[in-house]
C-alpha cells in the first residue's frame, strides 16, 4: 500500500459529506508534486506521477532509477504496476495518470498497453517527451488505443523542480 492509498477514506463520500466539490487537475498534480519532491530529496531526477479512480489515489511513485539501479524505475511505471496490484487488473479503465512531467516513449508505451483513458502531465518535456513535444504516441491513430491529455497543469511549479535539481547537480559537477 502506498503512503497515499488508505482503504478507510474515501475522498468523494467525505467531499459529498462536506458540501464540496470534486477534486481537480490542480489537486492531483500537487501531490504528484510532492513525490516529485521526495524523489529529489534521495538525489532521483524529480518526477512524481499519481493514479487516480474517481477522486481516490489508488498508486503513487516517484522517480527510482538510481535506487533501484533500475533504467525502468521512472515514476510513471511505477505507479501504473502499483495501480494493476491495486485493482488486480492490467486495465485501468477509469483511472487518470497524473505525472509531474511529460511521459516518455517507455512510460507513452505502458501507459497505451495498460488502457488509461486520460493523462494529465505538467513540465513538458523537449528532449525525451512521447506525448506532445517529440511524438504524439499517446494520440497516434495507428495505434488499438489512444487517451485524451492534457499538458501544462502547474507546468511552472513542476518544471521548478526540474530546473532546481540540475541547478544543484551543475553545481555539484556531477551529471
Amino acid at each position: 500500500m502506498t503512503p497515499y492509498q488508505s482503504d478507510d477514506f474515501d475522498d468523494e463520500s467525505w467531499l459529498a459529506q462536506e458540501g464540496l466539490e470534486p477534486l481537480g487537475d490542480e489537486h492531483f498534480m500537487r501531490q504528484a508534486l510532492q513525490l516529485a519532491r521526495t524523489a529529489s530529496e534521495q538525489d532521483e531526477v524529480p518526477v512524481g506521477a499519481i493514479v487516480v479512480l474517481g477522486n481516490k489515489i489508488i498508486a503513487g511513485a516517484y522517480n527510482q532509477r538510481e535506487q533501484l539501479a533500475d533504467p525502468t524505475a521512472h515514476a510513471e511505471m511505477i505507479a501504473i504496476t502499483q495501480a494493476a496490484s491495486h485493482l488486480n487488473s492490467w486495465r485501468l479503465l477509469d483511472c487518470t495518470l497524473y505525472v509531474t512531467l511529460e511521459p516518455c516513449p517507455m512510460c507513452a508505451g505502458a501507459i497505451l498497453q495498460s488502457r488509461i483513458p486520460r493523462v494529465v502531465f505538467g513540465a513538458v518535456d523537449p528532449k525525451a517527451g512521447a506525448v506532445v513535444s517529440l511524438y504524439q504516441i499517446l494520440s497516434d491513430s495507428r495505434l488499438n488505443h489512444r487517451c485524451e491529455t492534457l499538458g501544462n497543469v502547474l507546468a511552472p511549479e513542476c518544471g521548478r523542480v526540474l530546473t532546481e535539481f540540475f541547478d544543484r547537480k551543475r553545481k555539484l559537477g556531477k551529471k
